[in-house]
């Protein structure tokens, strides 16, 4: 590339082919077109919102920022696999993925990504909130016992968890309720 052409960064965030959105304290500043499609919404009606809006509970939104921030002063980025809400209300599988932008204090300033799964994994059943939350963490491979400490549970109370969420799925054990969970179609 000559040295005189000019890359126009602004550009390549607004039309990049995943949602992309630049934040802080968990208030979106700045979003683009493929974000905006994600969830359903104009970017005036995303920009200087809360992520509180991209949740589908207010207790989700809490505990997810509760449960990053230490993981981000370690690692300096988070991801995870998680149930988010559109605009119009619909609840679908989305991977989301940040870096703070200042060292140990990761929600002052930082840059996501959100890809919407819904196409290769279906979200067929109703999960309450804490479902939903132990239902990502599951897809990740944790243990009842990571996971009750993660959100500050008993092992026990995620295992109960577990069986409502087999039960809704009609799993037979917890292999099959991960499958269930990912949902992968071919």
């Amino acid at each position: 590339m000559p040295s005189n052409d000019f890359i126009d960064y602004e550009k390549i965030f607004l039309h990049a082919p995943i949602g992309m959105c630049v934040s802080q304290n968990r208030i979106i500043q700045s979003c683009n077109e493929a974000l905006c499609s994600i969830f359903g919404c104009p970017a005036n009606d995303l920009i200087g919102q809360s992520f509180l809006v991209l949740y589908p509970s207010a207790g989700e939104f809490e505990r997810t920022g509760e449960r990053i921030v230490p993981i981000m002063n370690a690692m300096g980025h988070y991801s995870d696999e998680r149930i988010m809400k559109r605009a119009n209300s619909e609840l679908f599988w989305c991977r989301v993925t940040g870096r703070g932008l200042q060292q140990y204090n990761p929600h002052a300033a930082g840059i996501w990504t959100f890809v919407d799964m819904s196409t290769k994994r279906a979200l067929s059943v109703e999960f309450t909130p804490r479902e939903r939350e132990i239902s990502a963490l599951l897809v990740e491979g944790k243990t009842s016992k990571l996971i009750a400490r993660q959100l500050n549970l008993s092992p026990r109370t995620v295992e109960m968890y577990r069986s409502k969420l087999m039960r809704k799925l009609n799993a037979a054990n917890s292999s099959e309720l991960v499958q269930k969970l990912l949902d992968v179609h071919s």
